[in-house]
């Protein structure tokens, strides 16, 4: 199917193309209903959409619903699978195809699943991939600069992502649970009949006496009559946000107040989302997916905050994907790190060394300079080599971006097998040797 979609996308004109592009995944997705029976039909169903967070939140959510004794399924970036049998996600996309999704929530429906949290994409919403998919709670983490390549405007991209609240407002409970910090807050307000508002300087749900450790976070946070003590594994501050969108789902289910505290509480990790490699090192190793501006600021900011020591930070950006972002995050890179590694990301068929003198554009502009502070490590196993090698004390942190969990890389001649946390762990070990 996708080669012949790539000959079709060759020989139209790439601005008829974006236009056809749409009405092909539909009918793609009406197939794949009639074949699978229509199999979300009386599911109910969460969908997590946003630029930063929808795996983190998504996982808080579906473990939060598995501990409480929902039977209840997920699909995200990372993973998929019912209850505690989860599967790592191979697929280099967020929200799976149609033929894919429908395959997957027929297997869910036949295991007697009931409640289904799917991680949902904007490209997903604009491509009718999710059609037939009864969305009846809809989360929204943020919106911020992302995907551009792709919706053209930032009123575009913003209006795809409205859509699953727009869908969610035709079905079931026909709720939605919104971060009131955002500067589109009223735009999905509007967008569904009941809503939530969680946030930390606004909203319903307003987490407060927060405490923040490189190991996790702690808040209080009062709806109504009953306050809540959540504590969050997965630290920084943009995780206070995930989990304060996952203490509303459990609110608007019904679920009592320990319910919430320990099934937040119950996740430890998510795979590529703040992970600390130790391997035997003194420093601390992390890596995390963070691609965007947006995850840049708040991951790194958070990072300059717990880090006494040296700040490395390694990073690329992806070819064939938003190039106006590029300039922004390293800036921001060269903003909060003391020295910055730049690397392919998933290159594809782009020049690596232009998308990485874009990059250093950026950082050159927050004062770093080439070959000091600044480093261009075209190789990504070899930019791993180097980041650990400007890291020694106690204090120092290194980390690692971009990838995270996925486990193939992108470049000119196809995908390659990829193991962040693996080849971060062998380079540490060379180094130590």
């Amino acid at each position: 199917m996708s080669s012949i979609k790539a000959k079709i996308k060759g020989m139209i004109p790439q601005g008829v193309y974006r236009v056809l592009e749409p009405e092909y995944h539909r009918i793609i997705a009406i197939a794949a209903n009639i074949r699978y029976g229509f199999p979300a039909r009386d599911m109910h169903v969460i969908g997590v959409t946003g630029t930063n967070g929808k795996t983190t939140t998504s996982c808080m959510i579906h473990r939060m619903l598995t501990d409480a004794g929902y039977k209840t399924a997920l699909m995200t970036t990372v993973s998929y699978g019912v209850g505690n049998d989860i599967t790592p996600q191979q697929l280099h996309m967020t929200t799976a195809s149609a033929p894919l999704l429908q395959r997957r929530i027929a297997e869910f429906k036949k295991a007697g699943v009931e409640w289904l949290v799917l991680e949902t994409t904007s490209h997903a919403l604009a491509q009718h991939r999710t059609l037939g998919v009864p969305y009846e709670i809809g989360v929204m983490t943020n919106v911020t600069h992302e995907h551009l390549d792709y919706h053209g405007t930032f009123e575009h991209y913003l209006r795809s992502k409205l859509r699953l609240f727009q869908v969610a407002a035709r079905h079931g409970r026909a709720f939605g649970v919104y971060n009131a910090d955002d500067d589109s807050a009223e735009r999905w307000r509007h967008a569904v009949p009941r809503s939530l508002a969680y946030g930390v300087r606004n909203g319903e749900l307003i987490a407060t006496n927060i405490q923040m450790t490189a190991q996790q976070s702690t808040y209080d946070v009062q709806y109504r009559e009953v306050q809540y003590h959540i504590t969050c594994q997965i630290p920084g501050e943009f995780n206070v946000y995930n989990s304060l969108a996952a203490v509303a789902v459990g609110i608007e289910l019904g679920l009592s107040k320990e319910q919430i505290e320990k099934g937040i509480a119950a996740l430890e990790s998510v795979e590529g989302r703040m992970n600390t490699i130790d391997a035997g090192q003194p420093y601390a190793a992390v890596i995390d997916f963070a691609h965007t501006p947006d995850s840049f600021e708040r991951l790194l900011s958070d990072l300059r905050q717990s880090t006494k020591g040296k700040l490395v930070v390694m990073f690329g950006s992806a070819g064939r994907r938003d190039e106006t972002k590029r300039a922004i995050q390293g800036q921001i890179a060269g903003k909060y790190a003391d020295e910055v590694v730049l690397t392919e990301e998933d290159d594809r068929d782009v020049d690596g060394n232009e998308i990485l003198a874009q990059i250093a554009e950026g950082v050159k502009q927050s004062g770093k300079v080439k070959d000091q502070n600044l480093f261009l490590v075209l190789d990504r196993p070899s930019a791993i080599q180097f980041a650990v090698s400007r890291v020694s004390a106690a204090d120092d942190a290194v980390i690692f971006l971009g990838k995270g969990h996925e486990k193939v890389i992108e470049r000119a001649d196809g995908e390659h097998p990829w193991d962040e946390a693996q080849q971060v762990r062998d380079a540490i070990t060379r180094a130590s040797a």
